[in-house]
């Protein structure tokens, strides 16, 4: 298949603009899409255009990981034979493990051990027709390991076709040499280490782990009001291990998503309907810590919240790499709908993500779609261990 500047693409199916369309066709202008509707709808503008017959492939969005730890040092491999032997993930975090394992590995690789460590794991999920791929820090938990893994995620949208959003996530956890002082770990560390990568460009939003093992709600509160002071949007890690208020505190401050969220509560989902706040399903994480507290999915669906998934691609409770596994699971463990899990990899981890120009099949968005060898959509969840994607476009480029 070639794309020229000025396209029309005719699609076995094309799902992204509204409804599926069994013979579908987009028209793509300088990177952009500028039409897109039934075959039988055409313009005849369009006429003339160079025509590319995606001969029965189904042409959905390019998808988006709105959640990724890509850029960290080592691998947690020990941890996963400690919880298969019996151990939570909260009694291998407060035994010395989890997080704070990887802090020391991060910190001992240099820039470009941490670009070459990420680029395998970037490319798995560009492999999969991802096209826009979110990263976060706090694998540091000090100013210079977290500008550090900053500076190589962005360097990694330079060495691929992907976009790269970056997350501070300065309060990811409470390093060993601030044990029982998290306080003072914010005021020293945290916040100097978010002014100092804002002043650097470095940031697209601030998130934050607000759970029982790492920050609580005023904690995070105090991040988040520099956040608003920088003029940068926050997210947040919230209802993985417990309630303890993340989601409504992220819903204050009109997050653009709650990540997790397996304690969130109906009163939780009335008040991310209200702010407008995505939550964010990851079961990737759910699946590898064997945790048996579903999200509210029903309640999300009733109150009209927007649902993303992500891989949470992270060496320890998710070291997941596949977007579309993660649609199986998402189907599979918390009965969402091949079109809901569809969505959630598009549409709504753009917005997720606070993106507007990416993630439907519609007139004036990027084109960044995907060409996959099935025929209907639900093939995107129905499969794992399977990967049909037959290419991609990023920008309008293969």
């Amino acid at each position: 298949m070639e794309i020229g500047t000025q396209t029309v693409i005719l699609g076995g199916g094309v799902t992204g603009a509204g409804a599926f369309l069994p013979q579908g066709a987009v028209v793509l202008d300088q990177g952009v899409i500028r039409w897109a509707g039934a075959q039988a709808d055409l313009p005849a503008e369009y006429a003339s255009w160079q025509r590319s017959d995606l001969q029965g492939r189904l042409l959905t969005p390019a998808f988006i990981d709105c959640h990724t730890h890509i850029v960290h040092g080592g691998h947690r491999a020990r941890e996963f034979e400690m919880r298969l032997q019996g151990a939570s993930y909260e009694e291998v975090a407060r035994a010395g493990g989890g997080i704070i394992s990887t802090v020391t590995d991060t910190r001992a690789a240099d820039e470009d051990s941490l670009v070459a460590q990420a680029l395998p794991r970037l490319d798995a999920l560009i492999g999969e027709g991802v096209s826009c791929v979110e990263v976060k820090s706090g694998y540091g938990l000090d100013v210079e390991t977290e500008l550090r893994m900053l500076r190589a995620a962005r360097r990694l949208g330079q060495m691929r076709p992907v976009r790269i959003r970056t997350s501070f996530l300065g309060a990811h956890a409470v390093p060993a040499a601030y044990k029982s002082r998290a306080d003072a770990y914010i005021d020293d560390l945290c916040i100097p280490a978010l002014r100092a990568a804002h002043a650097e460009g470095l940031v697209d939003a601030v998130d934050g782990f607000c759970e029982g093992i790492a920050f609580d709600t005023k904690q995070i509160a105090r991040v988040f009001d520099v956040a608003r002071e920088l003029g940068l949007p926050v997210k947040l890690h919230a209802e993985q291990l417990s309630h303890i208020g993340g989601t409504a505190l992220a819903a204050r401050y009109g997050a653009m998503s709650v990540d997790h969220v397996e304690y969130a509560t109906e009163a939780d989902a009335r008040l991310l309907a209200a702010s407008g706040t995505v939550a964010v399903l990851l079961p990737g994480a759910f699946y590898a810590i064997r945790e048996t507290q579903m999200p509210p999915v029903a309640a999300f669906r009733a109150h009209g919240v927007p649902m993303a998934l992500a891989t949470d691609c992270n060496p320890g409770s998710s070291p997941l790499n596949s977007l579309l596994l993660t649609m199986n699971m998402a189907c599979t463990l918390f009965r969402l709908t091949p079109d809901e899990a569809l969505r959630a990899v598009t549409v709504n981890a753009a917005r997720a993500l606070g993106l507007n120009d990416t993630g439907s099949i519609a007139p004036g968005m990027r084109a960044d779609l995907s060409i996959w060898n099935v025929e209907t959509p639900a093939e995107l969840a129905y499969r794992f261990g399977f990967n049909p994607l037959h290419q991609r476009i990023f920008g309008g480029a293969i």
